[in-house]
């Protein structure tokens, strides 16, 4: 066989080779053809004219991008850091690879900047505290912008608040505060009812003298239980009160 028909071979081969592409379930091929779009292909195999097609392969899986820490001053002037991480996936992987240069930076600098808006106009117990609110916002936001780019952000989480040291004191002591503010308004309603219950006793006892003598007898019983020796014995002011009115 000449030298000449096995270089054709040789080459025969090579270009089938560059024609015959196997893409993967969660795979797709934007199909250029002498620089127009052609379409989107896959999964499975794809067939492609040799030096005239131009493939791109674009995954449809979901991407967890970690937003890197943000300095951000917020609405009630607190410098903090804030990362999070955002969950996305290409919908459409002919507008992502022809309406942006590239989707995953693009998507990674706009989650970057709204993180950084959105944190700016809210105060810092707001930060805190209503973490689901914020969350909402952000992928509500990053989800319109890059919906044009056939990008679907299903899901975008606030990770960490780095506070400064100061501002940890601060909450801190605020915390401890409230605690002993709730304690002891604790404290004053349980006085308060304990007094109403004394009140209410002590309008039973009044009914009837012989209630107090039972009660007394009833306190030097529980008395002797702890094997005292000594036992006061309450002298009714009634014996004692001529005495004293004696000039």
């Amino acid at each position: 066989m000449p030298i000449s028909m096995l270089v054709l071979i040789f080459l025969g081969l090579m270009l089938l080779s560059s024609a015959i592409r196997i893409l993967r379930e969660y795979e797709r091929a934007v199909i250029f053809r002498l620089g127009r779009l052609v379409g989107v292909k896959g999964p499975g195999l794809v067939i492609l004219v040799p030096v005239i097609d131009r493939m791109i392969r674009v995954s449809l899986r979901v991407v967890a991008m970690d937003v890197a820490p943000q300095d951000v001053i917020t609405k009630d002037n607190v410098s903090v850091k804030v990362n999070a991480v955002v969950y996305f996936r290409v919908m459409q992987p002919d507008k992502a690879i022809v309406e942006v240069e590239d989707f995953l930076y693009a998507t990674t600098q706009l989650a970057q900047t709204t993180l950084r808006s959105v944190v700016g106009q809210v105060e810092l117990d707001q930060l805190l505290s209503e973490r689901d609110t914020i969350n909402h916002r952000l992928q509500q936001i990053i989800d319109e912008q890059t919906d044009s780019w056939g990008i679907k952000v299903s899901l975008v989480e606030v990770k960490h608040v780095d506070l400064p040291v100061a501002m940890q004191r601060a909450i801190a002591r605020q915390a401890e505060a409230e605690r002993e503010r709730r304690a002891k308004i604790i404290h004053a309603a349980g006085e308060a009812q304990a007094a109403e219950k004394l009140f209410e006793a002590a309008t039973v006892l009044s009914q009837n003298p012989v209630t107090l003598q039972l009660r007394f007898l009833q306190t030097l019983t529980e008395v002797a239980t702890e094997k005292n020796s000594t036992i006061i014995f309450p002298i009714p002011i009634d014996i004692i009160r001529p005495f004293l009115e004696r000039k």
